[in-house]
């Protein structure tokens, strides 16, 4: 009898704990919410702390499993919204820290609530909170595999969401129904969008390239190359990417420009190979804790995490902020965050995919904000007046905003600017006072009318910069290659960056020792990092491409950059124009480009 009231008391313990354990989760996941978004160390102690309680828990739910059962009454959705939330907090920390590690953990824990069906009890509990619960968990992990490029899952998921979807509806008619079917809609825009070319496997079904120099994150494989110089002195180390175009294709706070944007500044995931360890696909179950067993030895809340220490000595990837659609005083305070966390040898990259805002103003005498500039976020009410005067004598600016001067203030540290607008040549007049390194590359102004239609599928600049053969056959109307055909061509593309890379080293090389070929030294301090150089020479492909097409005549249809590149020693060398007439004639698209530049 002693022992039995033993056990009942033991069996108590474990459930007491197990509820405080839960408890203190949940208080610390909502805590989350409250830390600021920007800096680094202000949030990383918080997040330690997070993990570990996450980690107990997830070990004691394991280890007690029979007891909890049975005592608590556990249910397998609870399980299961634990691993949701654990998901959830990789998610976070990878956009906290631009790690695609923990982007790969998050998927292991989603995946791991889909193969043992925690939620499949879900709708039999009578409780639409929970089947909410259930569409968020479908909508994060949805997101996971968008950024990993599992396509096929992606779609699978799609099919099973819009199932659960209307399950919820018929079953409890609920006010939020619309709002569901409005964010199905939004996924499967931005699936659609994001497919610009098929590439085909020798069946004819379309398959998702992650490596060799599709688009996606950079690889030994995909990083141009580079002759080094003493000259080379800069790493970019923090990003920030804004996404304010109103009618692009958007899920999550993402716009497909924003999409493209963060997968071209981050490397691919390390492989089991380099990492000795790395969950797969069998792994799926995922029992261990979410902290343990990682090899790559930065987990938060493991002691192999570094709080204040060197982060660039576990970083692969910059450090970047994403912003939808930001107000111009959180835009602001990013960016000031941003150069508040350079360190030593930094750089700072500011990406901006925004519609413009213009200025009525006929002979400007301040370039800084008399040209206008970017719309941040669309906030007018009835004290707002844009540009134009309104009533009287008095002119307003438009108060949500960029404009070029606003940017004056954080060229104190080296700058590079990637502007993606309908107004972006307003940005080429940025004054370099602090004798600052300082690059800025902005998009065409105006597009053809036959593409114009395809804006809403994301913008042709930032698609050159993200996958530079997708945007060519886009501009060609190639809309499939089968793989075979899409890798000899990529090998064109691998040469022409190769080539343009050799370029650039040489201007500077000729520029030293002879005075001519110049290049601006802002370009050779940042060719020396991976991410940049492959910006700079995209950009480069992108200007020779849109140069020889016919269907783009004018300058405003062509980009631009400040300083500017040398054109006969760069972006009008024959050699160059040669290797893309080349890729031209190998996609039978030959037609659509002339021998030389014509359209000045």
């Amino acid at each position: 009898m002693v022992k039995m009231e033993s056990s009942e008391e033991q069996d108590r313990k474990i459930v007491l704990e197990f509820c405080h354990l839960l408890e203190k989760s949940k208080q610390l996941f909502n805590g989350l919410r409250d830390l600021p978004q920007y800096g680094h160390r202000q949030w990383q102690a918080y997040f330690g702390r997070t993990f570990d309680v996450y980690t107990k828990l997830w070990k004691f739910q394991q280890q007690h499993r029979l007891i909890l059962d049975s005592k608590y009454g556990l249910k397998r959705w609870q399980i299961g919204e634990i691993a949701s939330k654990i998901g959830q907090l990789y998610y976070h920390y990878y956009l906290r820290t631009s790690e695609t590690n923990y982007l790969n953990e998050a998927y292991q824990f989603y995946a791991a609530i889909r193969g043992r069906a925690y939620y499949s009890r879900a709708i039999k509990e009578d409780r639409p909170d929970l089947m909410v619960k259930k569409l968020r968990y479908y909508a994060r992990f949805i997101v996971v595999c968008l950024l990993l490029k599992k396509m096929k899952l992606v779609r699978e998921l799609v099919v099973e969401l819009d199932k659960q979807i209307a399950e919820y509806t018929t079953t409890y008619e609920p006010e939020d129904q619309l709002e569901w079917s409005l964010v199905l809609e939004e996924i499967k825009g931005f699936i659609k969008a994001e497919a610009a070319v098929a590439v085909l496997h020798a069946d004819t079904n379309p398959i998702v390239l992650s490596h060799s120099g599709s688009g996606s994150r950079l690889s030994p494989l995909t990083t141009p190359p580079c002759e080094r110089s003493p000259h080379m002195t800069l790493t970019l180390q923090e990003i920030l990417i804004v996404g304010s175009t109103c009618e692009q294709a958007k899920f999550s706070e993402l716009t497909m420009d924003m999409f493209r944007m963060l997968q071209t500044l981050e490397r691919e995931p390390q492989e089991a190979a380099a990492t000795g360890h790395h969950p797969n696909v069998s792994h799926v179950a995922h029992d261990a804790s979410p902290a343990a067993g990682r090899s790559y030895g930065c987990v938060p809340g493991s002691k192999g995490f570094i709080e204040n220490g060197d982060r660039r000595h576990y970083r692969d990837n910059p450090h970047k902020y994403l912003l939808y659609k930001p107000s111009i005083s959180q835009l602001l305070v990013f960016l000031a965050s941003g150069l508040k966390e350079l360190p030593p040898g930094g750089a700072l990259l500011l990406y901006m995919s925004a519609d413009g805002c213009f200025s009525t103003t006929k002979h400007p005498e301040d370039y800084g904000y008399e040209l206008g500039g970017l719309a941040t976020s669309i906030k007018r009410d009835g004290t707002d007046a844009g540009l134009s005067s309104r009533g009287k004598s008095t002119v307003f600016k438009e108060p949500h905003c960029l404009y070029p001067g606003d940017l004056y203030p954080f060229t104190r540290r080296p700058m590079f600017i990637i502007i993606d607008s309908d107004n972006s040549f307003v940005f080429q007049h940025i004054p370099r006072y602090f004798g600052q390194p300082l690059v800025t590359l902005m998009s065409p102004q105006d597009i053809p009318i036959a593409f114009q239609d395809m804006q809403h599928h994301g913008s042709l600049f930032t698609l050159f910069l993200h996958s530079p053969l997708t945007a060519l056959c886009y501009v060609c109307h190639v809309g499939d290659v089968p793989i075979h055909h899409w890798e000899r061509c990529q090998g064109y593309v691998d040469r022409f960056v190769t080539e343009a890379s050799r370029l650039v080293t040489r201007c500077r090389i000729d520029e030293i020792e002879q005075g001519i070929g110049y290049i601006d030294s802002s370009y050779v301090q940042f060719f020396g990092d991976d991410f940049l150089r492959t910006l700079i020479l995209r950009f480069v492909f992108c200007d020779v491409v849109l140069r020889l097409h016919r269907g783009f005549r004018g300058r405003h249809q062509r980009p631009r950059c400040e300083p500017p590149l040398p054109a006969g020693e760069l972006l009008e060398h024959p050699s160059l124009s040669h290797i893309v007439l080349q890729l031209a004639s190998a996609l039978d698209a030959r037609g659509h480009f002339s021998e030389g530049s014509e359209g000045e």
